[in-house]
């Protein structure tokens, strides 16, 4: 097993390792797995809409997954946290950007509903694991 790599995505995981002292991703061999990436920009502000926040989320995933190397083509298991529950603009959004960014295959996915997150304005946070062959 080679020696674990760690990455701070450019921006806001900049910001949270100087806060909160975290890495945004880890590549050992060739696999990668990342933080839970919220939806927010680099200030670490939330959209008021759900649906944006989630596209945002979608959005850092792609970013920081592309800081260690990789990109959702390698994507094999995606953990998501909810808060609020999970209305159907939800799901709705989340298969929308799954096909999108992810045209060739389908992840495996666990759900799970959350009392709170990292920030107060979290709604949602999208934490993945990637293969890299």
């Amino acid at each position: 097993m080679s020696k674990p790599e760690f990455f701070v995505t450019p921006g806001y995981g900049d910001k949270a390792l100087e806060l909160l002292y975290y890495s945004q991703a880890v590549k050992v061999d060739n696999r990668v797995e990342i933080s839970g990436q919220g939806g927010w920009n680099d200030d670490l502000e939330i959209p008021e809409a759900l649906v944006e926040e989630i596209e945002q989320a979608f959005r850092n995933v792609e970013r920081t997954l592309e800081t260690a190397g990789a990109g959702w083509e390698h994507v094999i298991h995606v953990n998501s946290y909810h808060v609020g529950g999970l209305p159907p603009e939800v799901n709705e959004t989340m298969t929308r950007l799954y096909r999108h960014y992810m045209p060739g295959h389908a992840p495996i996915w666990t759900q799970v509903g959350v009392e709170a997150l990292g920030l107060p304005a979290m709604r949602i946070e999208i934490r993945v694991t990637a293969i890299v062959a």
